[in-house]
């Protein structure tokens, strides 16, 4: 394989606490194993150094919670890693204090991702967060005291219990921040999981109050300045920020078909053509490692119908046209035809070359269209 991939993926699994609604690589606890586990990511990264590019766009470091790692971990790991013109590190409000906010922003985090999920406190304990909204905010602070000027709030909406008005002052309550950037799900009921045990009966019933939710949140966001750029995030308009660009970089990579490598428990890469996931059991990964080896990997190959399909999919949710070209083999010409009768899709050509995008109305029902269009 030859070299050039300007996208890395970091992960760092461990969390206080296994949020009920979560399905990712997790492990809760494990304390002993932080530092055996930093040392098995700085092994694979050294085994895997010769697939990046000399220089890097996005390095993203996400979990888990990977601000649970003690200061001299992180700041060990941070060290170790390529430089990136965008760093960013997921964070949970609750391990955000002025000393870890300063550690990471002189060791080269240059955005956070900060899990705020709400500030109703109610909603909260439905969704087993330990961070309360005085929490929330007083990481934020913290984060800005460091001079962080790049900063994601993360909500969801359609939480069990979740009013009309409660997404109106979750929405108020994060913008009164001015985060630079807004990360808005809709809630998952995730097979497996506790919190579909739990809920599942309420989400499945006020499913059909999530479109004016959705609605709602794009209303609210786009009235505030902040740019619709992919179906769920949300950026301030360069105007507001001397011209920046906040889309997420790092996302926009995988959003966009680029290549990106993945170390770390779990971790997926997608390297040419292949997708490799790494076992999700944390002692074999360790233990793999210590030994000098890669650790055990499933592997996908991925074909060009695989990738166009891919492309479609992920491109057609932002706000950018989509080349056609590079996406005719996966789209229903008849179908594509209907869409754009019914104003869902727009086609147009641009300097010789067309492009797709989805209107406005197509954008809030984007999954159904995108699933109507793929060949």
């Amino acid at each position: 394989m030859s070299a050039g991939i300007r996208h890395l993926y970091v992960h760092l699994p461990f969390c206080a606490h296994r949020c009920g609604y979560c399905d990712f690589v997790t492990v809760v606890g494990h304390g002993r194993q932080h530092e055996p586990y930093v040392d098995s990511l700085l092994r694979e990264l050294a085994l895997e150094r010769d697939l990046l590019a000399p220089e890097l766009e996005t390095v993203f470091l996400g979990g888990g919670t990977p601000t649970m790692l003690a200061p001299d971990q992180l700041a060990r790991l941070l060290e170790a890693l390529p430089p990136a013109a965008e760093v960013t590190v997921e964070a949970n409000p609750e391990t955000v204090t002025p000393g870890l906010a300063r550690l990471l922003r002189t060791r080269g985090v240059n955005r956070i991702s900060l899990g705020a999920q709400s500030f109703q406190p109610k909603l909260l304990e439905v969704l087993e967060r330990r961070a309360g909204p005085t929490s929330i905010r007083r990481a934020f602070y913290h984060l800005r005291d460091a001079s962080f000027d790049n900063i994601s709030l993360d909500l969801l909406y359609g939480i069990p219990g979740q009013s009309p008005t409660d997404l109106a002052r979750d929405l108020d309550d994060a913008l009164a921040l001015g985060p630079e950037h807004l990360s808005c799900y809709e809630l998952e009921a995730k097979p497996g999981t506790r919190f579909t045990h739990r809920h599942g009966g309420e989400l499945s019933r006020q499913a059909g109050a999530m479109e004016t939710y959705f609605e709602r949140v794009v209303e609210t966001l786009t009235a505030a300045g902040y740019r619709w750029y992919e179906t769920a995030n949300f950026c301030l308009n360069p105007d507001r920020r001397a011209g920046r660009d906040l889309r997420a970089r790092h996302n926009l990579a995988y959003w966009l078909g680029r290549d990106y490598l993945g170390v770390g428990v779990g971790a997926v890469s997608t390297i040419q053509q292949a997708r490799r996931r790494n076992t999700p059991r944390l002692g074999v990964y360790i233990e793999r490692l210590r030994a000098g080896e890669a650790p055990p990997r499933e592997v996908e190959e991925i074909d060009e119908d695989v990738r166009e399909r891919e492309r479609l999919m992920l491109g057609l949710r932002l706000d950018d046209p989509l080349p056609f070209e590079s996406v005719a083999g996966a789209i229903d010409r008849g179908a594509s035809a209907r869409l754009e009768e019914l104003g869902l899709l727009r086609r147009s050509t641009v300097d010789g070359r067309d492009e797709l995008v989805l209107t406005t109305r197509g954008r809030f029902v984007g999954g159904a269209v995108t699933a109507e269009l793929l060949a």
